[in-house]
């Protein structure tokens, strides 16, 4: 983990799967369910529309939704995508690019690069790294 600037964040690691089954589970719904939300919808192609629905833990009844938009989708490489949580405003939304290299056959180096004005805040930055350190092992481990 690492920190790139005043208002981003930047995650690298390599998991041991090849791309296409990184890729896939970074924009097939039904496996976004297994690891980064409770509801997904995700249209993969540029231009498309993705919904994340997950309950809170600590309190279930409370929903929180993300939407946004693919910006970029290159198939088995690269997606930038523009994120908004709902019941913040435009300050909050963050954009979040996620690039994938083959490292052999069977293991793929990830790097998420979240920019968020928020993460001017040290605070912002810590709990989006937790956040995404622990997204990524959850896909490692659906995937290894």
């Amino acid at each position: 983990m690492s920190e790139t600037g005043e208002n981003s964040i930047t995650l690298t690691r390599t998991i041991d799967a090849p791309t296409e089954e990184l890729f896939g589970a970074w924009t097939d719904p039904a496996l976004l369910e297994q690891w980064q939300a409770d509801t997904v919808e995700f249209e993969a192609f540029e231009g498309g529309r993705f919904r994340f629905e997950t309950a809170d833990d600590e309190e279930p009844e409370t929903v929180h939704v993300v939407t946004g938009t693919l910006a970029s989708y290159e198939q088995d490489r690269k997606l930038v995508e523009l994120w908004h949580h709902e019941g913040t405003d435009a300050s909050e939304d963050s954009t979040l690019i996620v690039t994938f290299r083959p490292l052999d056959a069977d293991r793929t180096e990830i790097s998420i690069v979240e920019i968020a004005e928020v993460h001017a805040d040290p605070q912002s930055r810590i709990f989006s790294l937790e956040a995404w350190d622990e997204a990524l092992s959850a896909l490692a481990e659906l995937l290894e």
